[in-house]
């Protein structure tokens, strides 16, 4: 099997210029050349907020930028015709391409409706804090702009679950709207607050079957219409893990095909939840490693006071390898985000060597250390931050050693607090391939490590050019590896 590699083609500050699908269709060729295979795009349909949203604040999954709603017809990221022109332009060039799905929750409804509601406390959703009330919530959706065009699909409060804001009294608050399906929340793995069913806007409620089936008709109206190879699920834990089962098995039935798909399940101290979650949907999901990226980000910031012999401890690629989706960073932890827990500059060689030169795991590229970004926004303390985020040196030299060097059986060294590494020996089918990596978070070190005998006498060099001397394999196919501190060193055979 060759390894693959998945790139995040987005960041949160991505301008909102219109330009992203062409640049992902100028950059196809060359992505793939680098080792990219696989490459996740950013929400394609209209949000709430037009031609400045995200696509995560979902408003008309139907328009992919083609119709003159939320004042603008095209997204964030460009028109329909060149989503679907860049998906193709991709696919010919050899990368498969998974599109982001937002179906957890609904904004920017067209018109309100009064809802029977109950309060709740927002710490625990469970207990309710009022009887039942009538409130003016936006929750009908009628997309004036696209004219039933596609779906004639009407939504309204017995879609939804829930919402926060209260448009008569001008109130925020987290509401239980009581309709026909349901009183209460809907099941959901997550138990914070009680029960996380609720996150924003207008929640849907998928336990209406006229829901369920208007999502499958526009799941197989999506494929049909851009022909993507899989999904990234946003937001599932604040979802029914049954929907997604149901909406899979059906789409995969209907076009015989895989569709590779991995869930946002962000619980970065909880591997339990995850672990339930994959029971949940009986291994039909992967999902983002989010207790290794965590991982990463404490080792980041307690540098040399890390034990990096537990760097794989409770994570995801340890315990359950082939579903799991490594990561360095994501938009949503990327500084000023939502979720910030920023890997620092120092340690993300070390951690992209981590994930990208190991036997386990399906490693993400995050946009920014490929291409780099610069942006402003407010962070917690109300303050404006400009934020410069280098592309990271040397991440194609990783990338090229993935995709013809890192073969073979593996070989463990974590046995010393600041320093670990491991081998693989190569495989017969690949001239150059065999490696041993070194990481330290400390000093200059150095460690003995076997790469197998059938690399004697050949003559090793470090990849990343940290280490100028060369090492030649002994005959009984031991070494020994060098390290300078606080970072990586990557040996293979001279080329």
């Amino acid at each position: 099997m060759e390894n693959f590699t998945m790139l995040q083609f987005f960041e949160w500050y991505y301008p909102a210029d219109g330009s992203l699908w062409q640049h992902f269709k100028n950059e196809s060729q060359r992505l793939k050349s680098i080792g990219i295979d696989s490459v996740w795009i950013p929400p394609a349909h209209k949000g709430m907020e037009g031609a400045d949203s995200s696509g995560y604040d979902s408003y008309d999954l139907y328009d992919l930028g083609e119709f003159d709603q939320k004042g603008s017809v095209r997204t964030k990221y460009g028109t329909k015709e060149e989503l679907i022109d860049a998906i193709a332009t991709a696919k010919g060039a050899g990368l498969q391409v998974y599109c982001d799905v937002v179906l957890n929750h609904m904004g920017g409804a067209d018109e309100t409706e009064m809802v029977p509601v109950k309060e709740v406390t927002p710490e625990n959703r469970n207990e309710f804090v009022s009887d039942t009330f009538e409130i003016e919530a936006y929750t009908k959706f009628t997309f004036p702009g696209r004219g039933g065009k596609y779906s004639q699909f009407v939504w309204d409060f017995q879609c939804f679950s829930g919402v926060d804001y209260n448009a008569s009294s001008e109130q925020n608050a987290i509401y239980s709207i009581q309709n026909q399906y349901g009183g209460g929340w809907q099941d959901v793995l997550d138990l914070e607050n009680g029960n996380y069913d609720y996150l924003m806007l207008s929640d849907i409620d998928f336990r209406n079957p006229h829901v369920r089936q208007e999502l499958k008709n526009w799941g197989e109206w999506f494929i049909e219409t851009v022909n993507c190879d899989g999904f990234r699920l946003d937001a599932i834990k604040h979802m029914d893990p049954a929907f997604f089962n149901e909406w899979l098995d059906h789409l995969r039935g209907k076009f015989q095909k895989e569709f590779y798909t991995v869930g946002e399940y962000w619980a970065p101290y909880d591997l339990g939840s995850m672990l339930a979650y994959i029971e949940a949907t009986e291994k039909r999901v992967s999902l983002f490693d989010a207790p290794l990226q965590a991982n990463f980000f404490r080792a980041s910031k307690e540098n040399e006071h890390y034990d990096l012999r537990t760097i794989l401890d409770d994570t995801l690629v340890q315990t359950m390898p082939e579903l799991a989706v490594t990561l360095v960073e994501n938009h949503d932890t990327q500084p000023l985000q939502s979720l910030e827990q920023t890997v620092e500059g120092w340690f993300r060689p070390i951690a992209y060597a981590v994930i990208l030169l190991r036997e386990a795991g399906y490693p993400c590229i995050f946009y920014t250390d490929l291409y780099g970004s610069k942006y402003k926004d407010i962070g917690p303390d109300e303050q404006e931050h400009e934020i410069t985020l280098e592309k990271l040196d040397r991440l194609e030299t990783l990338l090229y050693v993935r995709k013809n060097i890192a073969y073979g059986a593996q070989h463990e060294y974590f046995d010393e607090i600041n320093c670990i590494g491991w081998t693989l020996e190569g495989d017969e089918s690949r001239d150059i391939s065999g490696c041993a990596v070194l990481i330290s978070n400390h000093e200059n070190a150095s460690k003995k490590m076997y790469v197998g005998q059938q690399h004697a006498g050949k003559t090793f060099v470090d990849y990343m050019g940290n280490i100028g001397e060369a090492v030649v394999i002994g005959e009984d196919g031991n070494a020994e590896f060098s390290v300078n501190g606080r970072s990586v060193s990557v040996w293979a055979v001279q080329q």
